[in-house]
């Protein structure tokens, strides 16, 4: 299955969930996209639940079917909570990390910068969104990338940065400092119904 490429916010209001994480999506119009959507109602069914659940984590985070069960298998036979290592692992892609550190507004964004050749991790050119940052590990633009205006004008208007990981303006190069923990990420995921859903396969 090819990567989302449409709408974020029909997304978001099809699911019920902000994916870009501002709110901005539900602010106006809390519904179902299109003519019906005011007064559309979906019966939740578990399975309706689960899948649901998949779709707003699989969609926030930018990853193909194929990937995104890829990585829950790889959470699977990781020690530790199966649902809880699955989202430190969706964290730790390289895409992500560039987003948490400020240099794109959205994941979107960030994932144009590292496909562009643009992100350096210890100093070494990478151009995979999906490769997986170490704890420790250094991102950085290159240096020829340093001025990029997209850069500057969301490193202006970035969020408070979360603990797990840091950035220096001067410098532009940022640390992924260790793997968050539970509580650090999205509370509205309940991890646990995607564990039940890929249960059901894997």
């Amino acid at each position: 299955m090819s990567r989302y490429t449409g709408s974020s916010w029909k997304v978001s209001r099809r699911l019920g969930f902000s994916t870009l994480e501002t709110g901005r999506e539900l602010a106006k119009r809390p519904y179902y996209p299109g003519q019906h959507g005011p007064t559309r109602r979906k019966k939740a069914t578990e399975y309706g639940k689960q899948l649901n659940e998949k779709q707003k984590v699989r969609m926030m985070y930018g990853v193909n079917e194929r990937q995104f069960e890829r990585l829950f298998i790889m959470a699977k036979k990781a020690q530790g909570v199966t649902g809880v290592e699955f989202l430190r692992i969706l964290e730790s892609r390289l895409d992500n990390v560039v987003y948490r550190m400020g240099l794109a507004r959205t994941r979107r964004g960030a994932r144009q910068l590292v496909c562009h050749g643009h992100i350096t991790v210890d100093g070494k050119k990478v151009d995979i969104p999906s490769y997986l940052v170490k704890p420790g590990q250094k991102i950085s633009l290159k240096e020829t990338s340093l001025n990029l205006k997209a850069v500057q004008e969301s490193l202006d208007v970035a969020p408070a940065l979360l603990p797990f990981v840091s950035f220096d303006r001067e410098k532009m190069e940022g640390v992924y400092i260790r793997q968050p923990e539970r509580n650090e990420l999205n509370k509205e995921f309940d991890e646990s119904l995607i564990v039940e859903y890929y249960n059901r396969k894997v």
